[in-house]
Order: structure tokens, then C-alpha cells, then sequence
């Protein structure tokens, strides 16, 4: 009698327990169905207005949609109009990306070296323009170089003003990866074989913070491009921008056009975009890039 008793009392257990994972199973794909719908909401909230804004590029009238025809007039006319902003803005991201790459890779390195106090204060001080609206740092470039006048009209002072801005987005990506690298050891092996600092800094340094400097120039490219704020401040109707540009067409003239333009600036920043998801690093480029599996890094070679 206790055996059947016993016997029924485990399965009555058994039973419970089995009744409590099901109820947990199902809670937990109840919840991920709500995360699921929840993000597809939010992805559509943010996708479907640049849809339509494309589609209002390529339709014939915005206003009676598709159904009006498609067309790439709006795109032919807007490069006709506004390809000079196009060129002057990809010279202008190259300018920038060239200055950075000069003045923030080596910036990165010393201060991921340097342990100091100092070096901390530094890094804080470049983080600066980041943390200012993009209107304060041009009208302080206006108020110190406003009154040299070929400077003020020319490409390069938007140039100037893009390096500030990003600036500390190379210095700290080269910065994080540096960081992370044991280069001192390094070094000091290839130091004690007779190497100087040349040699060390082309054939250590820079193979091993390569993936700080592919995230940095993405994210100034990224950033240089579409920079709005502080090159509407600093340009000229000679140096018009493709940001400047988009708003001027959105303000001016008809919506399809507006559109078109926006198609045009998609077609330029997408590829950027989907490189620095591709590599793995953030719209800031602070963020050290993964591993492909498979490979090994480029301390290992060094090693």
C-alpha cells in the first residue's frame, strides 16, 4: 500500500514539474514573440518613412503615388543641379579623412602608451566637439578665422571645421585597439634587435592598430558626408555641401526633387553604413573590431 502511495505521489510530482517547464517554455516564447513584434514595429516606424521618401523620388507625382508612374527625371535633374556639392563633398571627406589619419592615428598610439594624468586630461580635452552642438564650434571658427577672407570662402575651412569634428572619433578608435595590444612588449623585442622607431612604429604599430584605423576612417567618412550643423554654419554658396544641399531642396523646391536628392546622399553613405556593420564597429568608431575566426590577430603575427 505505501509503495503505490509513494509510486503515485512521484508521479503526481512528476506531473507538476512537467506542467511548470511547459508553462516556463511557453512564457519564454510568449515573451520573445512580444521582443519580436515589438522590433519589427520599431524597424518599420523607421524604415518605412525613408521608403516612401524614395519612392517619392521615382514616382512622376508624389502626390498620386505609384500609380502616377516611375520615373528617374527627379534624379537626372538633381545630378545636373547639385553633382558639384556631390564632388565637393566626397573632396572634402577625403580631406578630412587624409588630416585625421596624419594628426589621429599617431595622437591614438601616444596616448594609449601614456599612463598619465596628463595624457587622460588630453584625451578628455579631444572629446570635446563631440560634446558641443555643432553650431557653437563653427561660430568659434567664424570668430577666430571669420575675417581672413580667401579662408573663409574656401572649401578648406569647412575642411577645418570637419577635422575638429571628427577628430576624436580616429583618436580614440586607434586609442581602444592600441590599448588593448600588448605594442610595449612588442616593441621592446624589435628594439633590442637594433630597430628604431620607424621601423617599429611602419612594421608593429601600425599592423596592429590597422583595425582602430579601418573603424576610425569609416566612421570620419561616414561623419564628414553627412555633417549638417556645423558646415551649414561655415559654407558659402560656393562650397554647398550634399547636406546643405538636401536642405535646400527640401525648403525650395518640390518634394519629388527633395526626394531625389535624398536617394542620391542614400546611394553615397549606404556603402559606409554596411562596411562598418560588415567590420563590426559603430557609428562612432569607438568600438574595436571582432575577430574573424580562423585568423589570427596581428599581435600573433607579430609575435
Amino acid at each position: 500500500m505505501s509503495t503505490t502511495l509513494e509510486t503515485h505521489t512521484e508521479a503526481s510530482a512528476l506531473r507538476r514539474a512537467m506542467l511548470r517547464v511547459k508553462d516556463s517554455v511557453s512564457l519564454r516564447h510568449f515573451l520573445a514573440a512580444g521582443q519580436w513584434a515589438v522590433t519589427l514595429l520599431i524597424c518599420a516606424f523607421l524604415i518605412v518613412p525613408v521608403v516612401m521618401s524614395i519612392l517619392a523620388g521615382l514616382t512622376v507625382n508624389y502626390f498620386r503615388g505609384v500609380s502616377s508612374g516611375l520615373t528617374l527625371q527627379w534624379l537626372g535633374q538633381v545630378w545636373t543641379q547639385y553633382r558639384d556639392s556631390v564632388f565637393l563633398s566626397l573632396e572634402i571627406a577625403l580631406a578630412t579623412l587624409v588630416i585625421t589619419l596624419i594628426i589621429g592615428v599617431p595622437a591614438g598610439y601616444v596616448l594609449a602608451r601614456s599612463k598619465t594624468r596628463a595624457s587622460r586630461i588630453v584625451e578628455e580635452l579631444l572629446v570635446l566637439p563631440i560634446a558641443l552642438p555643432g553650431l557653437a564650434s563653427a561660430l568659434a571658427l567664424l570668430v577666430l578665422y571669420g575675417g581672413i577672407t580667401v579662408f573663409r570662402t574656401s572649401a578648406a575651412f569647412i575642411v577645418v571645421g570637419h577635422v575638429v569634428f571628427t577628430l576624436p572619433f580616429m583618436v580614440r578608435a586607434v586609442a581602444a585597439v592600441a590599448s588593448s595590444t600588448d605594442l610595449r612588449t612588442l616593441e621592446e623585442g624589435a628594439a633590442s634587435l637594433g630597430a628604431t622607431f620607424w621601423q617599429r612604429f611602419t612594421t608593429i604599430v601600425l599592423p596592429n592598430v590597422r583595425p582602430g584605423i579601418v573603424a576610425g576612417a569609416l566612421a570620419v567618412l561616414t561623419l564628414s558626408i553627412g555633417e549638417f550643423n556645423l558646415t551649414w554654419m561655415l559654407h558659402t554658396p560656393d562650397t554647398k555641401t550634399l547636406p546643405v544641399g538636401l536642405a535646400d531642396t527640401y525648403a525650395s523646391l518640390r518634394i519629388e526633387i527633395g526626394s531625389a536628392y535624398t536617394i542620391l546622399f542614400f546611394i553615397m553613405t549606404m556603402p559606409l553604413l554596411v562596411a562598418m556593420q560588415w567590420l563590426g564597429v559603430d557609428a562612432t568608431g569607438q568600438r574595436r573590431l571582432g575577430k574573424k575566426p580562423g585568423k589570427k590577430s596581428p599581435a600573433s603575427r607579430a609575435s
